[in-house]
C-alpha cells in the first residue's frame, strides 16, 4: 500500500510536505482536505484530533507535523534527492534552518493572517506589529545568510527549502520583503522556479480568493 496524505494545496504546511513528494516522485494518495467531502474530514479528525495538518498515514501509523512527515519519507520511502544529509552535522544544520523557517517565518507571517479572519473586537495590534517585527528581523538575517549561497543549507535542496518556499512565499504577501534583501528576493525566486515547489503553488491557485488579506496579482 502506498502512504496517504491528507492535506490541503493552499496550505503552506502542506506545500512544505509535498514538495517533498514531488521532488522524490513519490507514490502517494492525495485526500483532500475540503468541506465538500465530509467523510474524509471525518477520517482526518480520527486519526488527528489536533485537526492541523497534513498528516501522512502508512499502513495503521499516523504521522504528524510536515517536518517529520518529510523525515519519515526519507527513511520508508527514500528518492533520488536526499533531503536530509547523511553527515550528522550537515544534518544539524539543515534542521536549524528548517526550525529557523518555521518559528521565524511561517509562524509571525501566520499570526498576522489569523488576526485578519478574526472579528475586530478579537484582534491584536500589539501581537500583530510584535509579528510584523520578527518578520524584519528574520528577513535581515536571511538576507545575510544566504549571501553566496544557492540553497538555504549551501549548493543542494534540502528539508529546509521545501519550508522556505510557501513560508517565504506567502510571508512576502503578508509582509512584504523589503527591495533591499536582494539575496531574499533572489532566493524567492528561485524557490517558486524549483519545478516541485512550482506545482504545489499552481495546485493552490484556484484558492487564492480565499487569502484574508488579498493575494496579490503575481507569483
Amino acid at each position: 500500500m502506498k502512504p496517504v496524505l491528507y492535506a490541503h494545496p493552499f496550505s503552506s504546511y502542506c506545500q512544505k510536505a509535498l514538495t517533498a513528494l514531488y521532488e522524490n516522485g513519490t507514490d502517494f494518495e492525495y485526500r483532500m482536505l475540503d468541506h465538500a467531502q465530509p467523510e474524509t474530514l471525518a477520517d482526518f479528525e480520527a486519526r488527528w484530533p489536533i485537526k492541523r495538518f497534513p498528516i501522512l498515514v502508512d499502513g495503521d501509523r499516523t504521522i504528524v507535523e510536515a517536518t517529520i512527515v518529510i523525515e519519515y519519507l526519507g527513511l520508508r520511502y527514500p528518492g533520488p534527492v536526499k533531503l536530509i544529509p547523511d553527515d550528522p552535522d550537515a544534518a544539524i544544520e539543515v534542521r536549524m534552518l528548517d526550525r529557523f523557517f518555521d518559528n521565524y517565518i511561517s509562524t509571525p507571517q501566520q499570526k498576522i493572517v489569523f488576526d485578519a479572519i478574526r472579528s475586530e473586537p478579537d484582534r491584536d495590534p500589539y501581537g500583530v506589529e510584535e509579528a510584523r517585527r520578527m518578520l524584519e528581523r528574520a528577513y535581515a538575517w536571511l538576507d545575510r545568510h544566504m549571501e553566496g549561497r544557492e540553497w538555504a543549507a549551501g549548493e543542494v535542496f534540502t528539508l529546509a527549502d521545501c519550508g522556505a518556499g510557501p513560508f517565504l512565499f506567502y510571508a512576502d504577501w503578508t509582509h512584504a520583503i523589503d527591495p533591499g534583501f536582494r539575496n531574499v528576493h533572489a532566493y524567492r525566486r528561485r524557490l517558486l522556479e524549483r519545478s516541485a515547489f512550482a506545482r504545489a503553488v499552481d495546485e493552490g491557485r484556484p484558492y487564492r480568493k480565499f487569502f484574508p488579506l488579498g493575494a496579490p496579482d503575481r507569483d
